[in-house]
C-alpha cells in the first residue's frame, strides 16, 4: 500500500484520537522472589528492596520494589500478544504498509510517581502521542513516533514512560562485507549499531581501538555503563582505566526468541564480572558488563566460567562508517581462549 505523507499523517491522527488502550494487568502481582533475582542480576545493593528492617529505617512501611522494575511487572512473556487496541501494533502496521519496515528505539523518558510494594498489581495502558516525518536519517528515510506507557495500581498512576522509536525504509545499496571481517552468525547490515553519546563516546572509541575502557569517577571508583561526568567541564573527556579484558561469568541468559536483526538464534548474553587489580578493587565495587558470549554451545555455559573480551570489526556499508563491537569468548585455562567446535 502506498500512502502519501498527508494520508499517513491522517491515519496516525485517527490512532491518536482513540486515546489510551484499555489497561492490561501484569501476569503476577509484585513479588519478592522476582525482586531478588532482578537486584542480583543488576548488582543493585540498595537494602530497601530486600530487607524489611532497612526499608522501615528509610521511612517505608516495608520492602519496596525498584522503580526501574515497573516495566517488568507488565511484560507479556515469550508467547504474549498485544491487545487489538494497542497503539504500537497499529502504528507499526501503518508504517509497515507504507514501506517503513525496519525499526530502532531512539530514547525514552520515564517518570516514577511513587514506589510500589510486593502484593500490588500493576496494569499498563498505552497511547500514541506523536508522529513526525518523513525524516532523512543515516539508516534511511523514516518516521519518529512516541508511545506513552502509563502504569497504574488500581486507578493511581505510579509511572509513565515516553518511548520514542524510528520506523524507516532501509537503504537498498549495501556494500559487501570484507571477508576478513565477516562472521558466519552475524549480518552487520541488519544489526543495530551502538548509540554513542558525548558521555559514552570514550568507551566506543576504545572498542574501535580494541581497548576495554571503564569510566573512573572523581573519587577513583569505577562505573559502567558510563554516566555523565558532572564533576568535569563538558569540554573535557571522562577519565577511564583500561581493563585487562578478562573476567568471570556472573550470570547469563540464552536468548531463543524473538529474532534479533542480524543475529542467529539461539545466542548467549553473559553478565561478566571483570578482573581488576588490587588497587582498583580497593577503590570501590567491581564492574560487571553485559555482552554476547560467542563460540559456545549454550548448554555448556555456567556461572563462574572464565572469559576474555573479543572485538568484532565490521566494514563500512550504506548505513555508515566501519564500526566495532565487543563480545566475550570462553577461556580454557589449559589452552587459552576456547570456542566450541
Amino acid at each position: 500500500m502506498t500512502l502519501s505523507t498527508d494520508e499517513l499523517v491522517a491515519a496516525a491522527e485517527k490512532i491518536k484520537a482513540l486515546g489510551a488502550s484499555a489497561p492490561i494487568d501484569g501476569r503476577d502481582p509484585i513479588n519478592q522472589p522476582m525482586i531478588n533475582n532482578w537486584v542480583e542480576a543488576m548488582g543493585d545493593g540498595n537494602p530497601i528492596y530486600v530487607d524489611e528492617n532497612a526499608a522501615r529505617a528509610a521511612g517505608f512501611d516495608g520492602v519496596v520494589s525498584p522503580p526501574a522494575m515497573t516495566q517488568v511487572w507488565t511484560m507479556r512473556g515469550l508467547h504474549g500478544e498485544r491487545a487489538d487496541d494497542d497503539p504500537t501494533s497499529q502504528i507499526f502496521e501503518l508504517l509497515d504498509d507504507a514501506g517503513y519496515t525496519s525499526v530502532v528505539a531512539t530514547n525514552c523518558d520515564t517518570t516514577y510517581h511513587r514506589y510500589t510494594t510486593p502484593g500490588e498489581e500493576v496494569s499498563i495502558s498505552s497511547a500514541l502521542t506523536e508522529l513526525t516525518g518523513p525524516k532523512t536519517t543515516g539508516l534511511g528515510e523514516g518516521w519518529f513516533f512516541t508511545i506513552r506507557n502509563t502504569w497504574s495500581v488500581g486507578t493511581e498512576v505510579v509511572a509513565e514512560m515516553d518511548f520514542r522509536m524510528l520506523k524507516f525504509a532501509p537503504k537498498t545499496a549495501a556494500a559487501q562485507p570484507d571477508p576478513a571481517t565477516s562472521y558466519d552468525d552475524l549480518d552487520p547490515s541488519k544489526m543495530m549499531r551502538p548509540n554513542s553519546s558525548r558521555d559514552s563516546a570514550f568507551f566506543w572509541e576504545g572498542v574501535a581501538a580494541h581497548e576495554l575502557r571503564i569510566q573512573q569517577r572523581e573519587d577513583g571508583s569505577l562505573q559502567h555503563p558510563p554516566v555523565p561526568a558532572l564533576w568535569k567541564d563538558k569540554t573535557e573527556q571522562t577519565d577511564y582505566i583500561l581493563a585487562a579484558g578478562t573476567g568471570t561469568v556472573y550470570s547469563f541468559v540464552v536468548h531463543h526468541a524473538p529474532q534479533v536483526p542480524g543475529r542467529s538464534l539461539p545466542f548467549v548474553i553473559a553478565l561478566v564480572e571483570l578482573d581488576l587489580d588490587a588497587s582498583l578493587r580497593s577503590a570501590g565495587p567491581g564492574v560487571r558488563m553485559l555482552g554476547e558470549l560467542r563460540g559456545v554451545d549454550p548448554s555448556t555455559v555456567a556461572i563462574g566460567q572464565r572469559v576474555q573480551v573479543e572485538f568484532l570489526d565490521f566494514p563500512a556499508d550504506s548505513r555508515g562508517d566501519a564500526w566495532s563491537l565487543y563480545a566475550w569468548q570462553r577461556i580454557d585455562e589449559s589452552k587459552g581462549i576456547e570456542g566450541d567446535k
